[in-house]
Parts: structure tokens; sequence; C-alpha cells
């Protein structure tokens, strides 16, 4: 008897160590991830699937396909209701396209310190269609400013900048000083070029020209009219705001190193961390590869800052220009970071979101925000307060700088979200068109956006006016008509 006693408490033990190693228990189970080739995301999923396999003792199959590929393998086995995927990883535009296939995410996942952690901007806009939370973010995406400290600090710099404009030497607060700087510095200092911005088409061109867009076509009084009226659904992409935003765009590109208009995001990087440009505007990478010396020659010396913004905005309904008097806080959502779903035709639907809540978890996902390849950016509270994790790659002045840039712009008062439609990708083609013609000269900024509101009218009537309208005004938060 005491021998079968001492077999029953040792069977015990062994399944309530069992138990607590594996929590939940998903010992036996594989899900199957997918995204784009590495290392970028990629490489954050694996980095999670090891730890949420230490975990649950379930396993993580991450699947990669080249960026081109991604979109139309994801549609489509979804659209033939295949099971391939657990877990999708993609980009936010294409979130339309996807959303008739996801799974809702389960209210364990809603609540809590870990759910109010992610940035609001992402937890009650882009990863909610249609009052559902469809989607978690699992990398935080919005441009910012970055400039060289050790040039904006320089006496010299300093006196004959304020002799020629009157003002200060800072980071600038609306986007005409962010033009005085550039030209300062490409006239003024010998190997320094003004500034630096992805020009190129099919480099994220037109996320660049949006940045500029968005101080002057983001009303904070006439929400997700940006890119179409939110009533008609006609293009907005050729009135005055976007004029505007086009001609300093095209500004900034006379003021960047000569081979700019080949530049893609990886060339902005280049040139910041390699000490040919004063400024830039761009995704947060470029402050975590230009504060690395072993990728840098302007190591401790990088600044960072909110996008600049402007004191008057076009108000669409009146044909008027508003005058603020401060610049609106505006930010601009650039991609809006990727986000990681659960299709319906899975069968491991409550394996997979535990997986992705490891993904996203505070501790696996702050670690993937300073980890070099992993391509994720902050998009948690979290993620900006934790000086210890981010003193590994910056200095105390960076570090406070660049977490409060990233904090400041997810949490703008005018923070304005990025196009996500159906038909993303011909939208998209139409306006980089224009835009390399416009940058080279052969038309004018307004001839190039009347082209392109001409072509994104007839695509929106070529897919159906009301389901696009429909879409557009869920991407944007807006209630249904």
């Amino acid at each position: 008897m005491l021998k079968s006693l001492k077999l029953s408490v040792g069977a015990l033990a062994l399944s309530t160590g069992a138990a607590l190693a594996c929590s939940p228990d998903y010992t036996g189970v594989e899900i199957t991830a997918t995204t784009q080739t590495g290392p970028y995301i990629a490489s954050a999923l694996t980095q999670a699937a090891e730890a949420w396999s230490e975990k649950t003792c379930g396993t993580v199959k991450v699947v990669e396909f080249p960026w081109s590929e991604l979109y139309p393998k994801i549609v489509t086995t979804l659209a033939a209701g295949d099971d391939s995927f657990d877990v999708i990883a993609f980009a936010p535009a294409w979130a339309p396209d996807f959303t008739p296939f996801l799974t809702e995410m389960p209210a364990k996942f809603q609540e809590g310190e870990a759910w109010e952690d992610i940035a609001p901007v992402y937890r009650e806009q882009l990863m909610v269609w249609n009052d559902k939370v469809l989607s978690q973010t699992m990398d935080g995406d919005v441009h910012t400013y970055t400039y060289r400290i050790d040039l904006f600090e320089d006496e010299a710099n300093k006196t004959a900048f304020k002799e020629k404009y009157g003002y200060d030497l800072a980071p600038p607060k609306t986007w005409t000083e962010y033009l005085d700087i550039a030209e300062y510095f490409q006239d003024n200092v010998d190997g320094v070029y003004g500034t630096a911005e992805a020009f190129r088409r099919g480099g994220q061109q037109f996320w660049f020209l949006f940045s500029h867009v968005a101080a002057y076509a983001s009303h904070p009084d006439l929400p997700g009219a940006m890119f179409f009226d939110p009533d008609t659904m006609d293009a907005q992409v050729n009135n005055p705001a976007w004029v505007r935003g086009l001609e300093e765009y095209i500004r900034a590109s006379k003021l960047a190193p000569p081979s700019a208009l080949n530049f893609s995001f990886g060339e902005v990087n280049a040139a910041f961390a390699g000490g040919q440009v004063a400024q830039s505007i761009g995704w947060g990478d470029t402050g975590v590869i230009a504060a690395d010396p072993e990728q840098s020659t302007v190591a401790g010396n990088v600044g960072s800052a909110v996008l600049p913004s402007s004191t008057e905005v076009y108000n669409y309904k009146t044909g008027e220009w508003d005058t603020f008097d401060e610049p609106v806080d505006t930010s601009f959502m650039a991609f809006g970071g990727w986000q990681a779903a659960v299709p319906q035709f899975s069968k491991n639907q409550e394996a997979a979101w535990d997986f992705i809540s490891t993904l996203s978890s505070p501790e696996v996902s702050g670690e993937a925000t300073v980890t070099g390849g992993t391509g994720v950016n902050p998009y948690r509270i979290s993620h900006t307060t934790d000086m210890e994790r981010w003193s590994k790659l910056f200095s105390e002045r960076e570090a406070t700088e660049y977490l409060g840039a990233q904090r400041d712009a997810v949490t703008a008062d005018n923070v304005a979200l990025d196009m996500r439609l159906p038909g993303y990708f011909s939208y998209t083609e139409i306006l980089e068109i224009e835009l390399s013609r416009a940058l080279a000269g052969e038309v004018t900024p307004q001839e190039a956006l009347d082209t392109v509101a001409e072509g994104w009218n007839e695509l929106t009537d070529q897919f159906g006016r009301d389901a696009q309208l429909a879409a557009y005004r869920a991407s944007m938060g807006l209630p249904q008509k």
C-alpha cells in the first residue's frame, strides 16, 4: 500500500511538473506562420516561436515568401479556404482584402496590463475592423525625424543659421523650417547635404510624400479625409494640400545627395549613418542603425524628434486654408506596422492566438525592438520607457530623444492613418508613376496629381464606389453610412 501511495504521489508530481512546464499545454501541436522573407519580421516570428515553444511545448513553423509573392500567396489561400497557415503576418494595407477571412481575437487577450500597454492608435484603430479586433500589431511603423546633434550644436552653425533665417537652429516644428535647415547645410557645410528621403519609384517613395502631405491635408476637425472624401469617395489627392506637400517633397529632393532620386529607405539610412546628411525622415530604423558604431560614423550624435507639421491645414469642405496659432500636432502612420492574425480556416486557432500573444508580449516584443534585423519598431508604451534596454544602443540623450519621438508620434492628437483599401497596389502604382514624372520635372505637381485623381476615381468606380467607401470608412475608424 505504501509503495502504491508513493507511486501515486510520484505520478502526480510528474504530472504537475509537466503542467507547469507546458502552460498552456500544446504538446504535439504545430502551427504554421507565414510572412516575408527574413531577416526583417521573419526573425521576430522565429524568436517568438522559441519563447512560445519553451512555454507551451508546442512548435511553430515559419514559412517565408519574398515580399512580391506574400500578398498573392496569402490572399489565394484565404479565398480558397485553405488551412495551410495558422498565423499570417501582413502589411496593414492588405487588411481590407483579408478581414473577411480572419477570426476575432479572443476576449481574454483584450484585457489587462499587456492590452492597455499597446499604443491606442494600434489597439483602437489599426487592429480593428468594423468594431472587431481582427489582428495584433507586431511592429510599430510611424515616420519620425532624425538629425545630427553635433551639427545642430556647432556654435558657428547656430550663429550663421540665425543670421540668415531669423530663428534658432533646432529640430523643425514646420516643414518650412525643415527646408530652411536643409538649405542651410546644403549651402554652408562642406561634405554635408541638406536631407535624405526616399524618392525612388518602388522604394517606399509614396510614404515619404504622404508624410509631407499629412500636415496639410489631415484636418483635425475632419478625420479620415486625407486620401478621399469620406462621404463620396472622391479622390482628394489633387487638392491644394497635396500640391503643397508635393512641391515641398520635390524641393527636398533637390537638397539631398545627387543620387537621391534613386534612394529607397535603405539608402536613406546609409546616407544618415554615413554622415552625408544633416537630417532625414523615415522609420525608427534610422536611429537604431545610426547609433551603432559598427554601422555608423555619427554614433553618439543621433538626435530624434517628431515630424514637422504646419500652422495651416486645408479644409476640403470650405476649400480654404484654416490657420492655427501653433503647428497642429500631426504625425503619419507610414505603413502602420506589421499585423499578425489567425485565418478562419486554421485548425489550431486557440494555439495560434496564444502564440500571437507571446509574439506581441511586452517582454518578447521588447527584446525584438532592440535586436538588429528583426525590423520591429516600438508599438507599446513600455517599448518607449525601458531606458535600460535602450541603453545598449544609445547614449542617454539619444535614447531619451528617440523614445520620446516614437511615443509622441503614435500618441499625437492628430495622428494620420495610412491608406488601407482594396486594390491598394493599383492606387499606389498610379501615384508612383506620376510622382516620378513630377520629380523628374516632366510635369508640374498639379498636373501630376490631377492625373492621379482621375486614375483613382476610375479605379474606385471599377471596384465599386459603395464598396470602396465602406472599406475606406472602416479603415479610418469612421462609422458606416
